[in-house]
């Protein structure tokens, strides 16, 4: 986001994110596809690039 200089203000007030999207974006809690698809789109880049896949051993 800094790079492309996008502030957490941009993201509410020109592409309408919500406080609470903003909010669990930045403690990494879960966010929907959809909002994924937005940053990516505003920030010109790919999934791979805001999406860090963490595998959870399966409890039996």
């Amino acid at each position: 986001m800094q790079r492309k200089g996008i502030t957490t203000y941009t993201l509410i007030s020109t592409y309408k994110f919500s406080k609470g999207t903003i909010y669990r974006l930045k403690h990494n809690q879960n966010v929907n596809i959809q909002t994924l698809e937005d940053l990516c789109e505003i920030l010109e880049c790919s999934i791979q690039d805001v999406v860090k896949v963490i595998l959870h051993p399966k409890s039996n």
